[in-house]
């Protein structure tokens, strides 16, 4: 009699587990399942850059050994357009959560990284959850709504056929956006000084489609037109301000369109290249108050 509920037993476990396999396979893979042993792999969206940085590059290694590697996994998470995105700390790397959380708090490094990832990509908010058996899970909410890229997109594509002219060289193209979109928008003081929100101008929505933009705004909307032209660049910020790095032939420039769109007492509108494609030497000579920036970070803009 015993041997038979045992096999009852036995065999409603085993019926039980046929049904629900696949929670028990999600029990297994989150709870028992080694982390080292554990898979992760990372789609890609259509604005995923293929570069690698001083500061951070693109991996394919989840399975943390460094601070470094830490970074790198969040860069790639971003840079790939993960709304959310799950890899865990192996056990050998005893100070792997520690370093998690330091990273997960300090918002200024997040914002950094952040710099390096095509704008479409890049977040307005970034959350990480961990847990004590390794397990983190990244959550981006994103700085562009699908239905502002369409328009976005749009704009910018009659644009170039516009003012670009496929003949000319690198720098000159550049200039022809510089240019445009300097001319065609304002500085939106209304928000910079007081707060006061009427346009999207700290993304490239509000310098393109509305007319006003602040750094924020002028540098995405620069950003996008680089990314189209297939130069690769990237935003740096300082504490208080932030711009594009550009580099041709191999060589980084800074490019500032804020600070070539100045405010005038009389309220003209004014065109300069006092901040075009320049040297930081050059940068910091010219505007020291918000161009101090880490060269830790943006170590191809490092003087030498």
């Amino acid at each position: 009699m015993k041997k038979l509920i045992a096999i009852l037993i036995w065999l409603t476990l085993l019926a039980l587990i046929i049904i629900k396999k696949d929670d028990f396979l999600k029990i297994y893979n989150r709870y028992l399942k080694p982390q080292d042993n554990k898979v992760v792999s990372i789609e890609k969206n259509r604005y995923y850059r293929n570069y690698d940085f001083d500061f951070v590059q693109v991996t394919d290694n989840f399975s943390p050994k460094n601070r470094q590697d830490i970074l790198n996994i969040f860069y790639t998470a971003i840079n790939s357009g993960q709304e959310n995105f799950t890899f865990y700390c192996p056990k050998s790397y005893k100070n792997c959560i520690q370093e998690i959380r330091k990273i997960a708090n300090n918002q200024t490094l997040l914002s950094h990284i952040n710099n390096f990832v095509h704008p479409y990509n890049g977040f307005k908010h970034i959350e990480t959850k961990y847990d004590s058996l390794g397990q983190v899970t990244i959550t981006v909410e994103k700085s562009y709504t699908e239905e502002e890229i369409i328009e976005i997109e749009d704009y910018i594509n009659n644009i170039i056929k516009k003012i670009i002219k496929p003949y000319d060289n690198t720098e000159n193209k550049i200039k022809a956006v510089h240019d445009y979109i300097i001319n065609n928008s304002k500085y939106d003081s209304d928000r910079s000084d007081h707060n006061i929100i009427k346009y999207k101008s700290d993304i490239a929505y509000g310098p393109l489609l509305e007319g006003y933009g602040i750094c924020g705004g002028y540098t995405d909307a620069m950003e996008l037109f680089l990314e189209r032209l297939n130069i690769k660049s990237y935003k740096i910020s300082s504490e208080d301000h932030v711009w594009n790095a550009v580099n041709i032939n191999n060589n980084w420039h800074h490019l500032d369109l804020t600070w070539d769109d100045p405010i005038t007492t009389s309220n003209t509108d004014i065109l300069e290249h006092n901040f075009f494609l320049i040297g930081t030497t050059e940068l910091i000579e010219k505007e020291k108050e918000q161009h101090i920036f880490d060269q830790t970070i943006y170590q191809e803009l490092k003087e030498t």
